[in-house]
């Protein structure tokens, strides 16, 4: 039986890994530190492993793992911008993905974000826990025929397009492969920054969306735009973010991913509280929420992240071909 180290492990990884690992004849054994390169000895002796989006997947890593007879590096995530591609190649070490494990828990989440920051719901819930029941400041907008702009349109961007179509807005979208969609005009990125009442990004962390939202893109948008990331954290210059914010250019950001998440989102630091301004800048600002990158944090997700992991590894174990390996 092929063994595998899982790191970054949480309970809830836990439940369907266990359930289902019988199924592909693979054992799990579950690490609570994330992959890196001081971190990486903990995988002698197992076949593969399998990382999270906030592990250290670098050359060091991917070389060290070489060492230890490790080829292969199933993510479990569909984002990969913290894999060295080419070193992995380097070292003819395969890595896969989980392309779509719900992209609808993804969009959902992020129509949460905007319905709870457009109606000032986390203000309300604040204020009737200590009994203040005045409306003052909670006024928001109405939804239907707004223009949202959605940067990406794959799965996720779709569903979440689906979601706005069915309130009523007027969708305008920006992708390098625009997608045959109803009722949805593709414009350029300019021109949707320029016109869009309400942002929100579908798209992955790469070199060219790097900071896409920066405070030069930000000041060619409309005042008191609404900006809305379930994506990466990356995607947005959180100091540029949280200047548009104090200024109101930005009437109000959701936002389930930070760039700086690494060490932070998913743990529990109450007693050691991250030094970090900009996050603590973010938090402070009565018209921003933030999640701790839970979009995805369905039962159906981690059943399907757990299922396609399994069966990336039993795929790669067992000789065969598989499309969720990234080249």
């Amino acid at each position: 039986m092929k063994k595998v180290a899982l790191f970054d492990a949480k309970s809830y990884d836990k439940d369907w890994f266990e359930k289902l690992k019988g199924d592909y004849g693979i054992e799990v054994t579950y690490i609570e530190e994330k992959l890196s390169p001081d971190t990486v000895a903990l995988a002698k002796g197992y076949d593969g492993v399998v990382p999270f989006v906030n592990d250290d997947v670098s050359a060091a890593t991917i070389e060290a793992l070489k060492k230890e007879g490790i080829g292969v590096v199933s993510m479990r995530c569909a984002g990969y911008n913290n894999v060295d591609l080419a070193s992995a190649a380097g070292n003819d070490t395969k890595i896969f993905r989980v392309p779509a494990y719900s992209p609808n828990a993804v969009a959902e989440h992020a129509m949460s974000l905007l319905m709870c920051l457009n109606r000032n719901l986390h203000t309300a819930h604040n204020r009737c826990t200590g009994y203040n029941f005045s409306l003052k400041g909670l006024t928001g907008m109405d939804l239907v025929g707004k223009t949202v702009g959605v940067v990406g349109t794959g799965k996720i961007g779709q569903i979440f397009i689906n979601i706005c179509k069915g309130l009523g807005m007027k969708v305008i979208a920006y992708d390098l492969f625009p997608a045959n969609i109803p009722d949805v005009e593709y414009v350029d990125i300019k021109e949707l920054f320029k016109r869009a009442d309400i942002i929100s990004l579908h798209c992955p962390q790469t070199p060219e969306t790097y900071h896409l939202v920066n405070k030069d893109t930000i000041a060619t948008m409309k005042d008191g735009v609404y900006i809305i990331n379930t994506s990466r954290g990356g995607l947005i210059n959180g100091a540029d973010l949280l200047a548009a914010l104090k200024s109101g250019k930005v009437a109000a950001a959701g936002l389930d991913v930070y760039e700086y998440e690494s060490g932070v989102f998913f743990e529990d630091r109450t007693k050691d509280m991250p030094n970090d301004d900009v996050l603590k800048g973010l938090l402070a600002q009565p018209n921003v929420l933030v999640t701790a990158h839970q979009a995805f944090l369905t039962e159906e997700a981690l059943q399907a992240i757990a299922t396609v992991t399994l069966q990336n590894l039993s795929d790669f174990f067992n000789g065969k071909t598989n499309g969720n390996e990234v080249k």
